[in-house]
């Protein structure tokens, strides 16, 4: 199953749309995104319920997405030895993932549809959970990355915030997620360990 963008929600002036590119395939846990926003009014804010911190790093260039999986943090890197360290959910036994990636889509309020595999699990769930819906995994906002099938992306459950909980993807609090959308942009390198 390839998932799909609509083409009248794709974002506008997006690197690919400059390039004449195509943007598909999307990411399997996004699998339709609908009723996009361009823009997010404060997505420079830092919010002040965020999780994250500031503390000591210094083995990636600033501007860098790094996530370790095992301590479950994402960490983006500032420059000068310091990094921003958030709390992150992360793949359950079996649906973790290491490698190297980019963003390659920023999305606001995206709607989701469940892959096939989710839909085996979770059969009663709608065919399109629209964006902003309490039903809807995908939080606030998501940042697809290149050369995969995952998001970085809020949740509808800050509980499952540390724990081993997605199908690959990396949760972030909302609040957190509409923080580092903010700091990045197309083309950041993102990096994940186990």
């Amino acid at each position: 199953m390839r998932p799909y963008l609509p083409r009248a929600a794709a974002p506008a002036s997006t690197p690919d749309d400059i390039a004449g590119r195509t943007r598909f395939p999307l990411p399997q846990c996004m699998t339709a995104i609908i009723a996009i926003s361009s823009a997010v009014a404060a997505a420079g804010a830092t919010p002040a319920n965020a999780a994250h911190d500031t503390v000591a790093a210094g083995d990636y260039d600033a501007g860098t997405i790094v996530i370790h999986t095992r301590e479950r943090r994402l960490y983006y890197y500032l420059g000068d030895g310091r990094a921003l360290r958030y709390p992150v959910g992360v793949g359950r036994a079996g649906m973790q993932w290491s490698g190297t990636s980019f963003i390659n889509g920023k999305y606001i309020s995206p709607a989701w549809k469940p892959p096939a595999d989710i839909r085996r699990e979770k059969p009663a769930l709608p065919g399109v959970v629209p964006g902003g819906s309490p039903g809807n995994p995908m939080g606030v906002a998501a940042m697809t990355l290149a050369g995969g099938e995952y998001a970085i992306h809020g949740t509808n459950k800050p509980s499952s915030i540390g724990g081993f909980v997605s199908h690959g993807c990396i949760r972030m609090y909302n609040e957190d997620i509409t923080d580092l959308y903010g700091r990045v942009d197309y083309h950041t390198p993102v990096v994940v360990t186990e």
